[in-house]
């Protein structure tokens, strides 16, 4: 199972340039994927997109034919022209996907310190081995405070997932039933990936890989998992980006505790310059 997670910075390239297609062909270069985890992809929003109001979402789900398109806006605003402008993260799947849950992160205001609204992703994807969870996030940039805030929510999903679990196996005949009240799977078994906004080593990162709770285990960085104390490779600051003023790592991708043996490979592509993110990818054994 590959998958494939990059800030896509709505198409905007080290250079500056604002060029969507660019950024198609290096996720095509990139190499074949069963899921694409995308943050910053942008609908409207015309002064981010060079003056034209593209819709971004339509753009990437009409690039990658086969796959299932879900759309998390975090930011969602009307626009000048009647209509809405919405910034936020896109999944795309090939493998067949059950629940989506669009989780709004918590917010708590911070005196003199700019954010704005952020959003987790959930698709319930049919893998090769069952049904795993694949989440996709984008944590707040400027504020430790928000972003301890979210990481102790991507932590209660986890929970939530594991005790729901531990309650009831949903039924076939269940499943099958065209009613809301259904019950489908949300398995144990999940990944996360995006831009967590905070470097290895940071308390927000020693946060995110803590034990949730005495019965939950914490999510596990899969770049530890598969190459152990060797650094993690920068995921900006490259390719003369204007933003940042020096080269770390920021993306990650974070497993169960169950998949941690089959993390088979992580890798960050340090060549592209489509955006100011490297891209990231995972393949699971």
């Amino acid at each position: 199972m590959k998958l494939l997670s990059w800030n896509i910075q709505w198409g905007r390239g080290a250079d500056g340039e604002v060029n969507l297609p660019r950024t198609i062909s290096a996720i095509r270069t990139l190499g074949d994927f069963d899921v694409i985890c995308l943050q910053e992809v942008a609908v409207g929003f015309a002064g981010l997109q060079g003056g034209v109001a593209t819709d971004s979402v339509a753009r990437l789900a009409e690039a990658f034919p086969g796959y299932g398109a879900h759309f998390a806006p975090a930011v969602d605003l009307p626009d000048a022209a009647g209509g809405r402008s919405q910034f936020g993260n896109l999944t795309l799947s090939r493998l067949p996907v059950g629940q989506v849950f669009r989780h709004s992160l918590p917010r708590p205001p911070e005196d003199g310190v700019p954010s704005m609204p952020r959003v987790c992703l959930e698709v319930v994807v049919e893998g090769p081995r069952g049904p795993m969870r694949v989440l996709n996030t984008h944590l707040e940039y400027y504020s430790r405070v928000q972003r301890m805030t979210q990481i102790a929510a991507l932590h209660a999903l986890q929970c939530d997932a594991v005790r729901l679990a531990a309650s009831a196996a949903p039924t076939l005949d269940e499943r099958k039933q065209d009613s809301p009240f259904a019950v489908w799977p949300r398995p144990v078994s999940a990944i996360i990936c995006g831009d967590f906004n905070c470097e290895p080593g940071s308390p927000e990162y020693y946060r995110m890989t803590a034990p949730i709770s005495a019965d939950v285990s914490g999510w596990e960085d899969a770049w530890r998992a598969c190459y152990g104390d060797i650094p993690h490779l920068n995921t900006v600051g490259l390719n003369g980006a204007e933003w940042p003023d020096r080269p770390y790592c920021c993306d990650y991708f974070f497993v169960s505790a169950d998949l941690v043996d089959r993390v088979d490979a992580v890798a960050v592509d340090q060549a592209t310059a489509a955006s100011d993110h490297q891209p990231i990818r995972l393949n699971l054994d």
